[in-house]
C-alpha cells in the first residue's frame, strides 16, 4: 500500500513533466474553439461578438508564456550555439550554467517589474471590455509565465550542476533538425 508521501512525490513528478503540456492544451483548445465560433457566427450569422476576440486573444497571450515556460525546460529556446559544437562537456556544461544564470536574473527582474501593472489594474478595478472581467486575470500571465520560466530555469542549473559533477554530458534538448 502507498504512503501519502509516495503518493504525492508521483503527483508532483507527473505535475513537473506535464503541467505546461496540459496548460498549453486548455489554452489551444480554448483558442481554436473560439476563433471557430466567431468565424462560424460572422460567416454564416453575419454576426460577431467582442468576447470572442477576448479570448482568443487572451487565450493566445497564455499560450505564449507557458510555452516559453516549455521551451526552457526542453531547452528548445532560440540560441546561438556554434561555439558549443567545438566546446568539450566541461566548458559546454559552464556554458549552459552562465546562460541560465544571465537568463534567470533577467526573468525575475521582469518577474518583479510585471507584477506592478497587475497591482496597479487591482488597485485601479479595471475591467475587460467585452467579458466584463477583472484585468488581474489577464495581465497575470506575465508573472505567471515569468514564474514557470524563473522554476524551469533553476530546475535547469541544478541538473546541469549535477551532470557538471557527475561528468556526464549536460541535457542540450531534443534536437528538431540534424
Amino acid at each position: 500500500m502507498r504512503t501519502d508521501g509516495v503518493l504525492m512525490s508521483n503527483l508532483l513528478c507527473i505535475l513537473n513533466k506535464n503541467a505546461e503540456r496540459w496548460a498549453l492544451l486548455l489554452f489551444y483548445t480554448m483558442l481554436v474553439a473560439t476563433m471557430a465560433v466567431e468565424v462560424l457566427r460572422r460567416e454564416v450569422f453575419a454576426y460577431s461578438s467582442i468576447w470572442g476576440e477576448e479570448i482568443v486573444r487572451y487565450a493566445f497571450i497564455y499560450l505564449a508564456w507557458i510555452g516559453a515556460a516549455s521551451a526552457v525546460r526542453e531547452r528548445a529556446h532560440i540560441r546561438i550555439d556554434v561555439i558549443l559544437h567545438y566546446a568539450g562537456p566541461r566548458l559546454k556544461a559552464a556554458f549552459y550554467i552562465f546562460g541560465d544564470l544571465v537568463m534567470f536574473a533577467v526573468a525575475l527582474v521582469a518577474l518583479i517589474y510585471s507584477f506592478e501593472t497587475v497591482m496597479v489594474s487591482a488597485k485601479f478595478g479595471s475591467v475587460s471590455h467585452g467579458l466584463r472581467i477583472s484585468m488581474v486575470w489577464f495581465l497575470m500571465a506575465v508573472p505567471v509565465g515569468f514564474a514557470l520560466v524563473c522554476l524551469r530555469l533553476f530546475q535547469s542549473f541544478v541538473r546541469d550542476l549535477r551532470d557538471l559533477r557527475n561528468g556526464t554530458p549536460v541535457y542540450e534538448g531534443d534536437k528538431l533538425f540534424d
